[in-house]
């Protein structure tokens, strides 16, 4: 218990500190998002705006934690690791992972560097799978970063919140249990959007360094939870995705900041 303790502040402390050093409006959930350095390079050209999101996290939340507290700090400390791999695009600018040590290990597969992440794509890299080809409703070796991106901020236009619903152990090696969840209210694949809740759940391991950054991040969850939501929409006309594919095309041609969602907000 004080080895959990004893993470609990020293990540704050960490947190706390990068926020003395940034003069720029903060998010409370997130650090590293106002990077002080000039040459950070972001993937829609600026910070983006987690302001939906986490109003969403907050109306929709089971758990509440204390400021401060170790389930508090993972909760944050991961988010702002996803934050980094959705919105950065140079691994050198990431400062929540060791890059030379880095894996992403989905549901036991072989694990995936920093680099291999970046490149893939957060979704890409949580929902490959090795279903037969007629058994997959989503084919990751077919997306690419941004196209995968896309398909999920269409269907979740709020964003995806994720919360960590306990925490087990704790440094260098560190369990927890997670949610993730939104409202399916825009078109997803060829399907109508329900308006209902989507949601899964799902175990994590994080194991960090001497300096608390993420060396491994191990997540174990069943896409069939998500897409069993997604999925029941019905089929959309033709008509209809051609409306929703023009729709989106003029949204990111005028978008100036990034506000696109990952599963692991």
């Amino acid at each position: 218990m004080q080895g959990l303790q004893y993470y609990a502040s020293q990540l704050a402390i960490s947190m706390d500190n990068e926020k003395r050093s940034i003069k720029l409006a903060e998010d409370k959930y997130r650090s590293f998002l106002h990077d002080a350095e000039a040459d950070t390079q972001w993937r829609n050209g600026a910070p983006p705006n987690f302001d939906q999101v986490n109003l969403l996290f907050e109306e929709g939340r089971t758990k509440a934690w204390p400021e401060g507290s170790l389930e508090e700090t993972v909760q944050n400390a991961i988010k702002s690791w996803e934050m980094e791999l959705s919105h950065k695009t140079r691994l050198q600018d990431f400062r929540s992972i060791n890059p030379d040590k880095f894996k992403l290990i989905v549901n036991g597969k072989e694990g995936l560097s920093g680099e291999e992440t970046l490149e893939m794509g957060s979704y890409n890299a949580l929902l490959k799978n090795s279903l037969p080809e007629e058994l997959k409703y989503y084919k990751a070796e077919e997306e690419s970063f941004e196209s995968s991106h896309d398909a999920f901020q269409s269907a979740f236009p709020r964003g995806f919140a994720w919360e960590v619903l306990g925490v087990y152990s704790g440094p260098p090696t560190i369990a927890y249990k997670f949610r993730h969840w939104g409202f399916f209210e825009g078109p997803f694949k060829g399907h109508a959007p329900t308006g209902k809740m989507a949601q899964f759940y799902g175990m994590g391991v994080l194991k960090v360094d001497e300096a608390l950054r993420a060396e491994d991040v191990e997540i174990y969850y069943d896409p069939a939870e998500l897409f069993s939501g997604l999925l029941n929409g019905p089929p959309l006309s033709a008509d209809h995705e051609q409306l929703d594919s023009s729709r989106d095309n003029v949204a990111s041609s005028t978008k100036t900041t990034s506000t696109k969602r990952c599963p692991l907000h």
